[in-house]
């Protein structure tokens, strides 16, 4: 892969994928705007992951990976939105799932980044 690997990065950049795939599929069925929003808030996770691995502190590693575990929350939301809207003829549930076990994992790294702050 590269100097990111571990289980986040590799959970967040294929979650990222299925996101893309996911887009598309939306675009064929006409939806532009939720679509949009959950194409960029679905790629921001890994990005902010990325970012956290270049943390130049403690401090804003912890940062870093709440800004991803947000934006996997928002994308958590727009995927319930689609769901629950029957804008769009897709079956979102293993997306929803896929997107829990992220908020899931990155929850805890927050929680453990920021015991760890606490503790000096």
């Amino acid at each position: 892969m590269n100097d990111y690997q571990g289980p986040v990065y590799e959970k967040s950049f294929e979650f990222a994928l299925v996101i893309i795939e996911l887009y598309k599929k939306l675009i064929d069925q006409k939806e532009y705007v939720l679509s949009k929003q959950l194409l960029r808030s679905g790629t921001s996770v890994g990005a902010n992951v990325v970012e956290a691995s270049a943390a130049y502190s403690k401090a804003d590693f912890a940062y870093r990976m709440s800004v991803a575990s947000r934006e996997a929350r928002e994308t958590n939301w727009w995927l319930m939105l689609l769901q629950k809207s029957q804008l769009v003829t897709v079956d979102l549930n293993d997306e929803i799932e896929s997107c829990d076990e992220l908020i899931k994992l990155l929850t805890s790294i927050v929680k453990t980044s920021q015991e760890s702050l606490k503790k000096k």
